[in-house]
């Protein structure tokens, strides 16, 4: 799987998917929290789905 993620994308997914899933043990306490855990896995592995899916990419041109 090639990488289609930036490293600003990579951080904010990884933030979002934490403050997502707090909400499993903090404040309201919802299961709809858990769904954080999709932001999360594709900001720590760098490669989006949805992504791929659509042919955008948000990492930075390589020079040759």
């Amino acid at each position: 799987m090639t990488r289609n993620e930036g490293t600003t994308d990579r951080i904010l997914r990884v933030i979002l998917g934490l403050a997502t899933l707090s909400l499993v043990f903090e404040g309201p306490q919802t299961a709809w929290g858990w769904i954080g855990i999709v932001p999360l896995v594709t900001g720590l592995i760098g490669t989006c789905p949805i992504y791929s899916i659509f042919g955008i990419s948000t990492c930075p041109m390589k020079k040759s």
